[in-house]
């Protein structure tokens, strides 16, 4: 027998669930399939836009959250970075400084990907990408 495993959604903890709501559904488009209650104060939302998936949770019950969050923990989040699949990152990369995003301009590396960072409200970085034009898979 062999595992069949299909698509990934990485679970991620958030800050503010709101904001976090805000810039992956509102900002880069992806759609609620699920959430632990009604309206944006919830602990936790599972996001899709095609096959790209995502889940976020809140980092801290309600009661327990403190004023800021932790510069710490949020450093740490650096380390993780969600790459989404972009059809034209070049445009993605002018939707999102119109809208107020810091993104860094569309590079293309030397194994022949298209890409743009930026990060989300908690330090996550993400990348929207494609294979560059004229390059060998």
């Amino acid at each position: 027998m062999t595992l069949a495993i299909e698509g990934l959604c990485p679970l991620v903890q958030v800050f503010d669930m709101p904001t976090s709501l805000h810039f992956y559904r509102d900002v880069l488009g992806m759609a609620e399939v699920g959430k632990s209650g009604s309206g944006d104060r919830v602990g936790w939302a599972w996001l899709q836009r095609g096959s790209a998936q995502l889940m976020l949770n809140t980092a801290y019950e309600d009661d327990a959250r403190p004023a800021a969050p932790d510069p710490a923990r949020m450093a740490a989040h650096a380390d993780t970075i969600l790459f989404f699949g972009c059809e034209d990152p070049d445009g993605a990369y002018r939707y999102l400084t119109a809208q107020g995003v810091k993104a860094d301009a569309p590079k293309t590396t030397h194994y022949g990907m298209r890409q743009v960072y930026l990060s989300d409200p908690d330090g996550y970085g993400v990348c929207l990408q494609r294979r560059a034009q004229g390059a060998e898979r």
